[in-house]
């Protein structure tokens, strides 16, 4: 073999080389991010469920005078969202959810992330004003407080 056949061979090889690192590298510096970028969605989803549910239950004591009690709270705002005329009618206008998931009475109580646990929900009557805790067992986020009236309605990723 010359030294001019053995000079292209190595150039080639040394090409494919380079290319094949050149992907190694892009993919070792873009997967990560990517993660990072749908694990922030998954979370602005996960919060926005629990802004909806918040939502509901204001509707709930506008409309019914007081928060539902903490032993079948969440099923009782499933069924306010189908009985309640003006929540039928319009609840999907008013409780949007993020795509890629569609308005559901029945979905709005669970987070939408797998394994797609049910929100927890407390309610404190023993003191005024009412007040709720609603919890997402998943992640440490929260909207309200037990004690503090001042978190009434108030995530606490704010």
């Amino acid at each position: 073999m010359n030294l001019n056949t053995r000079n292209n061979i190595i150039t080639i090889v040394l090409a494919v080389v380079i290319v094949f690192l050149a992907w190694f590298l892009y993919r070792s510096i873009v997967d990560p991010y990517q993660e990072v970028i749908e694990e922030r969605i998954m979370v602005e989803r996960e919060r926005h469920r629990m802004e909806l549910v918040r939502d509901v239950l204001v509707q709930y004591r506008t409309r019914r005078g007081d928060f539902p009690p903490t032993d079948g709270g969440l099923d009782s705002l499933v069924t306010f969202l189908r009985t309640d005329s003006l929540m039928a009618e319009r609840g999907d206008s008013l409780f949007t959810f993020l795509p890629p998931s569609n308005y559901s009475p029945d979905s709005l109580i669970y987070s939408p992330r797998a394994p797609y646990n049910r929100f927890e929900y407390t309610l404190n009557d023993t003191i005024r004003p009412v007040l709720y805790l609603l919890e997402n067992p998943g992640s440490g986020d929260r909207i309200g407080d037990l004690e503090r009236t001042t978190m009434l309605n108030a995530p606490n990723w704010n």
